[in-house]
């Protein structure tokens, strides 16, 4: 089946431009599994950029340096070549907060990783313990990774070091996330069925365990104002949950097979989902209907045919900071990119074995991993967001739907507000 409905002149799509690409260095296991690049983060500030090349290991590389290598050498690079141009940096030094690069053998197989930022006004909410070990400054910056063994180990990005080693999970922590308020509170996502809430200004002390799910957890989102988190796994639901009460809000039904990925808009109006039923769907997470399908399959598979096994499974989604764009990565050999008001991608790009993507802080690349272990970064769709838009995520970042439907102004304008049109 084609990749694209017999109606679109494919000659309309554009091809995304390929500016960079970070590849894991050979070794005598590449045969063997374990290789897998799972998971791929930009930090924060736009300072760093991380991903799981295999074998155990992490590798974090200066972002902007990356970005001049690429700029300097063409429209490809790789991390061979960049690591020998990055100076490393003695730790005692006193330029602790200049971004150098660090492998981090982490012990076991990577399947996760997330950065954290502290804000110092965001203090532990367990308020009863006055003596913490660690005290995370506002220039604190940290990276949570995920491992087979169901371990949690957190690192100083500036210095590479291990501060602490979480270990209540009894399976593989499929997704970390970190909430966007700079309270450093962790979630972990597990093969264990469950969801597990961190205090890292609490030494890491584990909050909450939020059980609701039947089958392996595969990824969790923070809303932007973290209030709302939403977990996907091995199931055809979404689940949201409330992280002030720690109970659930709701399940979202529509997907046909297992939803692997999940993340929210900008203005937190909006929650993609990511299905091996070959479907992205967008969400409007405060009433839970859907709003937009794109497929990756046409004509779609029927129900009974999308619960199986195809090769158009989609693996990943990212959400554009400009609220304007969703890229998704699918079996099918192909990353797409999507504009929340067309129904077709406006470019794609060719990548082999893809397993997970994210833009970068700035949204102006989409880097990609694979199964090898290696890194692709895309020039992402570019424009200038209407003063309508830039208002509409204004207006969403402070407003839920209910809201805004009683707001009195005229329905076109609700609808515009709401996503539906």
């Amino acid at each position: 089946m084609a990749s694209f409905p017999l109606s679109l002149n494919e000659k309309l799509i554009g091809r995304s431009r390929a500016v960079g690409e970070l590849l894991a260095p050979t070794s005598p296991f590449d045969k063997k599994c374990g290789r897998e690049n799972w998971t791929v983060a930009f930090a924060p500030d736009g300072s760093y950029f991380a991903w799981s090349q295999g074998h155990r290991i992490v590798k974090l590389v200066p972002w902007a340096q990356c970005l001049h290598n690429f700029s300097l050498h063409g429209t490809k690079n790789v991390a061979n070549s960049i690591s020998t141009r990055l100076p490393r940096q003695n730790s005692d030094s006193g330029q602790k907060n200049k971004p150098c690069e660090h492998v981090i053998d982490c012990g076991d197989i990577v399947w996760s990783l997330a950065f954290g930022s502290s804000v110092p006004e965001k203090q532990s909410r367990c308020v009863n313990i006055e003596w913490h070990r660690f005290k995370f400054g506002q220039d604190q910056l940290l990276l949570a990774t995920g491992l087979n063994n169901g371990r949690i180990k957190i690192w100083d990005v500036y210095t590479g070091k291990l501060l602490l080693n979480l270990m209540d999970h009894t399976e593989v922590v499929r997704d970390l996330t970190f909430a966007p308020d700079g309270s450093l509170i962790l979630v972990s996502a597990s093969r264990d069925k469950t969801l597990r809430v961190w205090d890292l200004k609490d030494d890491g002390n584990m909050m909450k365990v939020l059980r609701g799910h039947q089958n392996w957890v595969y990824g969790c989102a923070f809303s932007p104002d973290s209030s709302v988190l939403c977990s996907v796994g091995a199931s055809k639901a979404v689940f949201l949950w409330d992280m002030d009460k720690y109970s659930m809000i709701r399940k979202l039904e529509g997907h046909h097979n297992d939803v692997v990925a999940c993340e929210f808009s900008p203005d937190g109006a909006l929650l993609a989902t990511a299905s091996y039923d070959t479907r992205v769907y967008v969400w409007d997470p405060h009433v839970g209907v859907i709003l937009m399908e794109f497929g990756h399959l046409f004509p779609p598979p029927t129900p009974i045919f999308a619960g199986g096994a195809n090769d158009r499974w989609v693996r990943s989604v990212s959400f554009s900071h400009d609220g304007l764009h969703i890229a998704s990565l699918a079996d099918d050999k192909m990353v797409r990119f999507w504009r929340i008001d067309e129904e077709y991608p406006v470019q794609v790009a060719p990548l082999n074995n893809g397993l997970c993507c994210t833009f970068s802080t700035d949204g102006s690349v989409l880097a990609a991993g694979t199964q090898d272990g290696s890194v692709y970064f895309w020039a992402t769709p570019r424009q200038v967001s209407s003063l309508q838009h830039l208002c509409r995520m204004a207006i969403r970042r402070v407003m839920p739907t209910s809201q805004v439907r009683n707001l009195p102004i005229p329905p076109k304008v609700v609808e515009f507000l709401c996503y539906q049109i």
